[in-house]
């Protein structure tokens, strides 16, 4: 180690591990850093590396998971060397790079690695790679490592690796890494009072707002406690919110909001110690979580709320959610407030519900959208499963990426990605933008357009309100000066676009914009970028995409009108999305961009309203009907085939039932049922039989296209169609339609009553009887009601000749006086059955 970077780390916690670190990376290629916050290891290790002998010279990259913190940390580590940035350490993100042939440390944001690597696989003069903040597990940083391992498996076995963090559970990524050694240095953090805020009861008029609660607790730190305040708020908008319902503190307290989108120079200010005599409240995104000292801080106020970018593989759509703090956040946000001295942690929820806490945020693989991912991989020639993941990339998603891939023209047909896939996977954009700019230029004619509007939406929206949907307006306002929307412009927002469009273009080679390029080719534009977002109008307000999803407009929006739109910006719940961003097109458009994925169809399907099958010819692109003409003359088969679907929808009650045709289903079942599992019946039950109307009935439908032509159904000729003419053999044996009973008379059998059918006769028709009659090869006794001579029941039976012996003798003598006429035996086992009363006068 170099004498001029002892100095700097000997005051920090870090500096107990730095020579253990050092020799693991000596004596191997791998290890696992963990250390908590304010230890030092983002601005200590790199530099406490940089002469060690194995790196000889080479370069050492360290991966940082968001551009400030990039920034501030090479900031910080070059102020240690007493150096400005971009001597020694340098830093590359995006649409900035303060780096020179000096350059010995470079600390860049994940992606940058990513395309590092699709472009110099062997990292050529790079001895070291360091993963920081590597508990964000963001997509990035799981790639990049993953890409890592395998470099240094397959081409470079003297790259070494450091994954370092601060709450990840270690044990994992070391056992990934080969079995890495896992240092851990405890640290020397101040300690940190915890204070728990839970949210009042709900009054009448309801919780309060976040920012009111945030405001108070603010304002009661400001009077109980030192030094400044860092609040922790999910997002930009609750930041401005907030920075509002502050004003009015006093002079020597500033209020100062720090997120991503900010100019660096807003970014430094926040940052930056308050100046003496004065403090400063910071409103923070998660962005200060990790790798940032903010001097000053011994206040936290931690409003509790995560913002996360979730994926929806049923709709295609990625979509911000506001989700509670994991254990891991939360205690990451704790410790800024013990950087320097002892602080203070507001905690806005209640201690039970922080014991109820996550342990750590999901790896944004498992929620993401693959798209990018499975580009990436295929730029690397690699299939997802043949590379070391700490979680694999889920199936499904990587599947519904490549999918659309290939309708990008990025992957042929073989999976393998295409000349135009190796240009999409070069620009630093998501797949869907980057084909639309490298297809502009020769599809639409506007490739310098197009950068303004990959750019547009890449970077937080121009405009603050989202009542307006229409990018031609924010197209417009970044080629004139903002006057109509001028009040609702987020200036600093605009500048970034137009910079990001400026070096798409200097990257893609488009010449300077033409301003009289017309605005109006936006809608074609996007229609490149989105193919499954293309929507045609089908009441007001709504409209159905071409990717099988519904969206909605909202009832005071100006494209309203419009006949079709492509969306590029909707939210991913709910069965119709609401649009945020679009553009008009014209169907016209839509046949000049795909139609060779244009299909003619012939539909045939079930009206329900009309209660008649349909028969159109359609020409469509995926779910978009572009035109619907009458279909002439249509395949009999397939309007049998919508009848079935009308008749599924509707219900068998509208088939012609008579008491015969219930009676042969009864049968079948009963045999069915008697047979047991292995039973070779068909399934005639409800559910049996529409669920195989096509077999059964379809045959019997031909010339039919409405539910009235079914009153002319041969219904039980149907319905024998379903068994064979064995079957039928047996089902008039073993299930007969009636018993011939001693009598000699054929007795209908009832099969509706229940599993067993059901034999009604006058007893004295059974006189004689000495086996109980059965069914289904005498497998099944009947139930059978013997009768009165009135007809009514007198005893239900499974035995009669039990019945003779035990219940006739008191039947005789309840029935006997009232029925006289007819015979009463005092031994029915062995007296002639009869139909008839006694003969006159016996």
């Amino acid at each position: 180690m170099s004498e001029r970077t002892l100095p700097f780390t000997t005051d920090l916690p870090i500096a107990e591990v730095l020579p253990t670190v050092r020799d693991a990376l000596g004596s191997g290629f791998s290890a696992v850093l963990q250390a908590p916050p304010g230890a030092g290891k983002t601005t200590t290790v790199p530099l406490a590396l940089l002469d060690a002998p194995w790196l000889a010279g080479q370069k050492i990259i360290m991966l940082e998971p968001r551009r400030l913190a990039a920034r501030a940390s090479a900031e910080r580590m070059a102020a240690l060397l007493g150096e400005t940035v971009g001597q020694t350490v340098g830093y590359r993100v995006r649409q900035e790079a303060k780096v020179s042939a000096a350059t010995r440390i470079e600390v860049v944001t994940e992606g940058i690695l990513t395309r590092r690597l699709q472009h110099d696989p062997e990292l050529a003069g790079v001895g070291l790679v360091i993963f920081d903040e590597f508990h964000e597990r963001s997509l990035n940083a799981d790639l990049g490592l993953a890409l890592c391992l395998e470099v240094q498996t397959a081409l470079r076995d003297d790259l070494r690796l450091l994954v370092m963090s601060a709450t990840l559970d270690g044990a994992p990524v070391a056992a990934l890494l080969g079995d890495a050694p896992l240092i851990t240095s405890e640290g020397r953090m101040f300690p940190v009072e915890t204070r728990f805020v839970a949210a009042p009861a709900i009054q009448r008029s309801g919780p309060p707002r976040l920012e009111s609660r945030v405001a108070e607790v603010v304002q009661q730190a400001l009077v109980q406690d030192s030094g400044s305040v860092l609040v922790f708020l999910p997002g930009e908008r609750e930041i401005r919110r907030v920075q509002a319902a502050l004003n009015g503190l006093p002079p020597d307290v500033a209020v100062l909001p720090l997120y991503g989108a900010l100019p660096p120079a807003a970014q430094d200010a926040a940052i930056r110690p308050a100046s003496a005599g004065t403090r400063k409240v910071v409103l923070a995104t998660a962005i200060a979580e990790t790798s940032l000292t903010i001097d000053g801080v011994r206040v936290v106020i931690d409003a509790g709320q995560a913002r996360r970018l979730r994926f929806d593989p049923n709709s295609g759509m990625s979509r911000l959610v506001t989700t509670r703090v994991t254990r891991a956040e939360a205690d990451q946000r704790r410790g800024r407030a013990g950087r320097r001295e002892p602080g203070v942690c507001y905690r806005l929820w209640s201690d039970a519900e922080d014991r109820a806490l996550l342990p750590f945020p999901p790896p944004e693989i498992l929620e993401a959208d693959l798209a990018p991912l499975a580009l990436d991989l295929a730029a690397w020639g690699a299939e997802a499963d043949s590379l070391p993941w700490l979680d694999a990339p889920p199936a499904g998603a990587m599947a519904q990426g490549r999918d659309l891939l290939t309708a990008l023209g990025a992957l042929d047909g073989h999976g393998r990605i295409s000349d135009h896939g190796k240009e999409m996977a070069r620009l630093p954009v998501h797949p869907r933008l980057a084909h639309m700019m490298l297809a502009a230029g020769s599809a639409v004619g506007a490739g310098s357009l197009v950068c303004e509007l990959a750019a547009l939406l890449t970077e937080r929206d121009i405009l603050r309100s989202r009542r307006d949907t229409d990018l031609r307006h924010r197209l417009r306002l970044l080629h004139h000066e903002p006057r109509d929307h001028a009040g609702d412009v987020d200036r600093g927002a605009l500048e970034r676009v137009r910079r990001l469009a400026k070096d798409w273009r200097r990257m893609t080679g488009q010449s300077p914009p033409d301003r009289s390029a017309s605005v109006e080719d936006c809608g074609r534009l996007l229609a490149l970028a989105y193919p499954d977002r293309i929507g045609r109008r089908r009441a007001s307000g709504t409209y159905v995409l071409s990717g099988g999803r519904g969206a909605v407009l909202a009832d005071d929006d100006p494209l309203l009108r419009e006949e079709v739109l492509t969306v590029a910006d909707l939210d991913g719940g709910g069965a119709n999305g609401r649009i945020y961003l679009a553009a008009p097109l014209a169907l016209a458009d839509v046949e000049a961009l795909y139609g060779n994925r244009i299909s003619e169809d012939e539909v045939i399907g079930w009206n329900n309203r009309d209660q008649t099958v349909q028969a159109r010819r359609q020409r469509r692109f995926g779910a978009l009907v572009l035109k619907d003409d009458p279909l002439p003359a249509p395949d009999p088969s397939r309007l049998a085939e919508g009848l079935v679907q009308g008749i599924r929808q509707t219900g068998l009650h509208v088939l012609p039932w008579n008491k015969a045709c219930e009676q042969f289903c009864a049968r079948v079942q009963f045999l069915r049922t008697a047979e047991g599992p292995d039973s070779r019946w068909p399934d005639l039950s409800p559910a049996g039989l529409l669920d195989s109307l096509e077999h059964w009935l379809a045959p019997y439908l031909s010339g039919m296209s409405r539910l009235e032509h079914l009153r002319k159904l041969p219904l039980l000729e149907a319905l024998h169609s379903t068994v064979t003419w064995d079957q039928q053999q047996r089902l008039n044996s073993e299930a007969p339609t009636h018993f011939v009973v001693p009598t000699g008379d054929a007795i209908p059998l009832d099969y509706s009553t229940g599993e067993v059918p059901v034999l009604a006769v006058r007893l004295q028709q059974m006189f004689g009887t000495t086996r109980h009659p059965s069914l289904a090869a005498g497998k099944v006794p009947l139930v059978v009601h013997l009768l009165s001579p009135a007809h009514r029941p007198v005893q239900i039976t499974r035995d009669v000749p039990g019945f003779w012996s035990s219940s006739y003798p008191a039947v005789k003598a309840d029935l006997k006086g009232r029925y006289p006429k007819h015979p009463w035996p005092d031994d029915p086992l062995t007296a002639p059955p009869t139909s008839r009363a006694k003969p006159r006068g016996s």
